[in-house]
């Protein structure tokens, strides 16, 4: 039984493992964004940092979840398309090879969705496909686009597959008619998406206003808004919830408020709000649960895990409102940083924390 759990996990860590090179590409890209020094200097990277990071990275991690829920070998076409895509950008190939095989693991993911929702016509599930979709096009508007009139579809994949899955683990928190509710915010943030291809304007400010909706529906029925009250894993987790509602927030009403952002300090604060400050805590928040069941591998709760948590929010801070509100690029820079130690240090404590091992926490309402 051992031998057979040492093999699962080995298999499936080969499929996650061109996510975490993605990840630590994404970083290098993202220093030489900054303008420090980074390991590898290259303007390429610079320009692939956002799909690396969402879909290489967070798409991989998600697809891979998918595809062991799904428990059919096909299901980890998806993964492995994504993977490889990312391997791909960060190759010396060409990178249209990087962007087809990122469309194709879309496609592949959209279809994980279709068999998870023949399975069970669960609303959630129909949530998170339409969240592939939204990556899909992505993709598929890169092989025509510059990355910032393509990045409303990736917020909107992450902010679909990450609200879905929010209310999948809580759902015995959520009213009844949490699914439906759910549903109806995934609908209209699939229109206001679509209104960003005829009217940029328009539709950014449609999609800020749905956004903030839902960030405020799920924050009056998250289970977090009480466990924050508590002590060890529940607490850390509806810490770093209710920190990534707050950034996700910000970012919808800047939208709504401003208008569409494709460069700028306004771009930056959108942008990062999204992907640091809601989609990385939110990864932060659900590991030591999800991560476990993919990997087959205990990822014990430290105390240790607030570190990072909060040095990911208080530079995010000093990125935002020291940087780009006020427009001090030391302390941007300093922010950026910040952010960059906050990711590379969690990943290293989860990974000590799975080496050390303990029992395999339950998957749970949090």
């Amino acid at each position: 039984m051992q031998n057979s759990r040492a093999s699962q996990t080995l298999s499936r860590a080969v499929f996650l493992l061109p996510a975490g090179l993605a990840m630590l590409a994404g970083v290098n890209a993202a220093l030489v964004l900054v303008g420090v020094s980074a390991p590898v200097r290259s303007e390429r990277l610079g320009d692939l940092h956002g799909m690396l990071m969402v879909g290489g990275f967070l798409g991989t991690l998600i697809a891979m979840e998918r595809a062991v829920a799904l428990r059919h070998p096909l299901g980890y076409l998806a993964p492995g398309l994504l993977g490889l895509g990312a391997l791909a950008l960060i190759s010396p190939a060409p990178v249209q090879l990087g962007q087809l095989l990122l469309v194709d693991g879309s496609i592949a993911f959209v279809a994980v969705y279709a068999a998870l929702w023949r399975r069970n016509h669960d609303d959630v599930v129909v949530v998170e496909l339409l969240g592939a979709v939204h990556l899909t096009v992505a993709a598929l508007l890169w092989l025509r686009v510059d990355m910032p009139w393509l990045m409303p579809w990736l917020v909107g994949f992450l902010v679909l597959t990450i609200c879905a899955e929010r209310v999948e683990l809580a759902r015995l928190a959520m009213p009844t008619t949490g699914g439906r509710t759910l549903v109806l915010h995934a609908a209209a943030l699939t229109v206001a998406l679509v209104l960003t291809l005829v009217s940029a304007e328009a539709g950014a400010r449609a999609t800020g206003f749905v956004i903030a909706s839902l960030v405020v529906w799920l924050v009056r029925h998250d289970v977090a808004r009480r466990t924050i009250r508590t002590t060890g894993l529940p607490r850390f987790s509806a810490g770093a919830l209710l920190g990534g509602y707050v950034w996700l927030l910000l970012a919808g009403l800047t939208w709504l408020v401003a208008g569409a952002q494709t460069e700028g300090a306004l771009y930056d604060v959108v942008i990062h709000a999204v992907m640091l400050g809601f989609a990385i805590s939110m990864v932060m928040a659900h590991a030591p649960i999800i991560l476990p069941a993919v990997l087959k591998r205990p990822l014990p709760y430290r105390t240790a895990m607030w570190i990072p948590l909060v040095l990911m929010h208080v530079g995010l801070a000093v990125r935002i409102i020291a940087g780009d509100f006020a427009g001090l690029r030391t302390l941007w820079q300093v922010g950026s940083i910040t952010n960059i130690v906050a990711l590379l240090l969690f990943f290293a404590i989860a990974a000590g924390s799975s080496i050390a091992g303990v029992t395999p926490l339950k998957r749970k309402p949090l």
